[in-house]
């Protein structure tokens, strides 16, 4: 925020690629920059997500198909990928845990709810039987 102009639009910050004979500092501009020459942006993109916490839950308590293992193995080569550097590798691998572990809690939640819905029907049917009409 500028604190003379405070309704004032922001502006994009020179960012110099190597640094200079002369100390720079956080929003500094200098040499051609300040004067209207070019302004170097540099955007760096969140990093891809590995998902390691929901596979391993999907892994510990529920794997069905045994898709919460694979879904660990991806996401601990997403992490791999991360940290060698490898983006669009660890992107990849990341998105591939996150389908594997849609699919075991859709699986999974699935199955709970059919079970509970047989268990109310049962419990119904046996309540009908004792208590009968």
């Amino acid at each position: 925020m500028n604190p003379v102009y405070p309704n004032a639009p922001l502006q994009g910050e020179a960012v110099p690629l190597q640094g200079g004979p002369y100390p720079t500092y956080p929003g500094q501009l200098h040499g051609t920059a300040a004067v209207g020459g070019q302004n170097t942006i540099v955007i760096q993109s969140e990093p891809p997500r590995d998902h390691i916490i929901w596979s391993l839950c999907c892994m510990l308590y529920s794997n069905p198909l045994c898709l919460g293992l694979a879904a660990l193995i991806f996401s601990i080569k997403s992490r791999d990928r991360k940290i060698v550097g490898d983006l669009e590798g660890a992107r990849h691998y990341g998105s591939t845990a996150r389908c594997l572990n849609i699919a075991a809690t859709v699986i999974v939640s699935t199955i709970a709810i059919i079970v509970i819905i047989i268990y109310a029907v049962l419990a119904s049917q046996m309540s009908q039987r004792y208590y009968g009409k």
